[in-house]
């Protein structure tokens, strides 16, 4: 893995990511199941199928134009709350990366901050909420780190998967403050977040791609 992504490398995750949500689609509808409508994994499932095909369709030829046709058509695809929350998460990494055809590490890193920063204006949540804030607050800081060190793409993203993947794991014990989740009281204790689990295969699907 070099340097910089290309427009091909970011397609190519993009690609990886709607298979692995395909892979788990019904362990992350199981998820939901506990402390939601069950339907998580499917919703994603139908947006991510519908993203690669629009993909196809047109491929874009710059970072922005790529993850906006991804936001635009999970926005439009995907139910409930994840469809707004991820497709704004999308819409704004690919705003911040603009018209690049080459992505550093800290590019990467300030387009994922401000796919963050979209989510938290979006649904007001905070960490420790158990919500999928959980998981990217975590790895947003770890590829921040990695970069200002001069990590490649490929140790930035060891560090993020591995910081999500705590991140998901921690919204386990929690008790969920946002969401239907947030209905079940003390029974949400104990669950797996659908959402943070999601976004652990996000960044996990970079690491799988050809970049």
């Amino acid at each position: 893995m070099d340097d910089t992504v290309s427009i091909a490398g970011l397609d190519s995750w993009i690609r990886a990511f709607a298979e692995l949500v395909a892979e788990h689609k019904d362990s992350l509808s199981d998820l939901d199941a506990a402390i939601g409508d069950g339907d998580h994994g499917a919703n994603m499932d139908r947006g991510m199928r519908a993203a690669v095909a629009a993909l196809d369709e047109s491929p874009p030829a710059t970072a922005k134009a790529l993850f906006s046709k991804l936001g635009m058509t999970v926005v439009s695809t995907v139910g409930g709350a994840s469809g707004p929350l991820f497709g704004t998460m999308f819409l704004r990494i690919g705003s911040a990366l603009g018209d690049s055809t080459e992505i550093s590490p800290a590019q990467l890193a300030a387009g994922l901050r401000a796919g963050l920063d979209g989510i938290v204006a979006r649904g007001k949540a905070e960490p420790g909420d158990k919500t999928m804030l959980d998981a990217l607050a975590p790895a947003v800081a770890a590829l921040e780190s990695a970069a200002a060190e001069g990590a490649d793409h490929a140790e930035a993203l060891r560090r993020a998967v591995s910081a999500a993947e705590q991140g998901r794991d921690a919204t386990i014990p929690m008790l969920a403050r946002k969401g239907r989740a947030s209905y079940l009281g003390e029974r949400s204790v104990g669950h797996q977040d659908p959402g943070a689990t999601t976004v652990a295969l996000f960044l996990t699907a970079a690491l799988r791609a050809p970049l």
